[in-house]
């Protein structure tokens, strides 16, 4: 069944890319934005000589943005959400990997169903998602993920992760949920082979991503590099989020996080990292200097005390960052359109109230993580040419109404509601409710993945609920990575 033509009408458009229209239109003829321009459609017969169905969008009081992307998660934390509640980073892994090798593919489908539609809920339309657990005889826990996406219908780039280092080997993680370096590799090319999509307008591809350096060996680091490479997807990995993680570098290799990757080949337009919190000036000009991106979750390091990454030198240094919410233990039920605000509140906080606009903050969670994805060319900008991935924001509320900037009224203050999300010209939200799916069945079923994870979790002699939720105290002093 041929797919019906768009034309979204009077509505004020932030196309990211070129000017801004106070009040203009968007055609959109299969998946892909076909014009947009300023006033009234021209030649509004051409929308009805019978070359097909014409689905018309009123846009008043609307802003039309690109989709927003993701571009750092773990949405099987969904199912973890308000534990370790006062944690530095290395206590909550401590506490929490314990409860996590007890998931299983249920768990997985149940915490990705409710993560995605939280995500599409705030106007995200392209997401990735870094599963680096595996326990085994759990189910496929890789393609639960990627079959809860194809429901929610929005693309997605599963990173397939991956730990090595255990607790015997000087890591961080318990043996128990770490993999051994041959089944890790054949596992990961084996997802790419399965999954990944190349095409323009891909729904899926898939990322190779060890997890950090404080898990993953030098070993694993440079064979997925390789793997990668050789298969021509990109790379992910956590770096530089907390000054527990620069000590540990500096102590197990002699280099600090960015100096280390280097060292194995990590840096690269086809590389983005997460959270890049503790750069050196020497750190971003390599970062720049290589096309190598980030992902800043401000969210995420506020709730674990990790610090505020350095965003407005890295752009204004010219090195490329997009936003990410970071899995939902770490960030609780954070939309992805709040954490426009929560970057620029952070940054002016630190920088003083020029450090980063609106519309800067609208480019990181839009064309900035299309770049981090590779997917500069087909997301994040509103152009003729690209895919049809668009949210339309209400701004004409009675109280939205009184900020006449519409960039402003979407950034500066809560998220605006979503009159429709578009993916590929497909209707995902409309009216602040999911189409794809049923937005109560989602909830419930991430509200289930808790409760079995939990329950799982214990069966097999793991700490209960209750036992972390005082976070770094945990029963006594916390541990540290000195501990382990």
């Amino acid at each position: 069944m041929s797919r019906p033509r768009l034309l979204i009408e009077n509505v004020s458009i932030a196309p990211v890319v070129g000017p801004e229209i106070e009040s203009g239109y968007i055609w959109i003829e299969r998946d892909r934005i076909v014009e947009v321009g300023a006033g009234p459609a021209p030649d509004a017969a051409r929308v009805q000589d019978g070359a097909g169905d014409v689905v018309r969008i009123d846009g008043t009081g609307c802003l039309a943005t690109p989709g927003l992307v993701n571009t750092h998660h773990h949405l099987y934390q969904w199912a973890s959400q308000g534990l370790a509640q006062d944690a530095t980073l290395f206590e909550w892994l401590v506490a929490l990997y314990q409860v996590w090798a007890a998931m299983d593919a249920d768990v997985v489908k149940g915490a990705s169903s409710a993560g995605l539609g939280w995500l599409a809920l705030s106007g995200c339309t392209t997401s990735s998602d870094h599963h680096y657990i595996f326990p085994k005889g759990r189910g496929d826990l890789f393609a639960a993920g990627i079959e809860a996406a194809r429901e929610v219908g929005i693309r997605f780039h599963p990173a397939r992760g991956s730990m090595d280092r255990g607790e015997s080997h000087g890591g961080l993680p318990p043996d128990a949920v770490v993999e051994e370096l041959d089944d890790i590799l054949a596992a990961t090319a084996e997802a790419v082979d399965a999954y990944h999509d190349p095409s323009f307008s891909s729904m899926l591809r898939v990322v190779v991503a060890p997890c950090s350096p404080f898990s993953a060996s030098a070993e694993l680091m440079t064979e997925s590099a390789a793997l990668a490479r050789a298969k021509g997807v990109r790379l992910h990995t956590h770096l530089a989020e907390t000054l527990d993680e620069d000590e540990h570098c500096v102590a197990q290799f002699g280099l600090r996080p960015v100096d280390y990757m280097e060292k194995l080949g990590w840096l690269g337009p086809d590389v983005w990292f997460a959270h890049t919190v503790h750069l050196s000036d020497a750190d971003i000009g390599k970062l720049a200097a290589t096309g190598t991106g980030s992902a800043h979750c401000p969210s995420s390091n506020g709730r674990l005390g990790a610090g505020i990454a350095r965003v407005s030198e890295m752009l204004r240094r010219g090195a490329n960052v997009g936003l990410g919410v970071d899995g939902s233990a770490s960030s609780e039920l954070t939309p992805l359109a709040g954490e426009m605000r929560q970057a620029l509140l952070f940054q002016r906080a630190r920088y003083g109230p020029a450090a980063l606009t609106a519309r800067q903050a609208l480019e990181l969670a839009t064309l900035g993580g299309a770049r981090n994805l590779g997917r500069e060319s087909e997301l994040g900008s509103l152009e003729a040419g690209k895919l049809a991935d668009i949210a339309l924001w209400r701004i004409d509320g009675p109280f939205t109404a009184a900020v006449a900037d519409p960039v402003c009224a979407l950034v500066f203050g809560p998220p605006p509601p979503l009159a429709r999300v578009l993916v590929g010209g497909r209707t995902v939200v409309e009216d602040g409710e999911l189409k794809t799916v049923s937005q109560d069945a989602a909830g419930r079923a991430g509200a289930e993945a808790r409760r079995r994870l939990l329950r799982l979790a214990e069966e097999r002699g793991f700490r209960a609920a209750e036992e972390v939720h005082a976070g770094g105290s945990m029963g006594g002093e916390g541990p540290s990575w000195r501990d382990h």
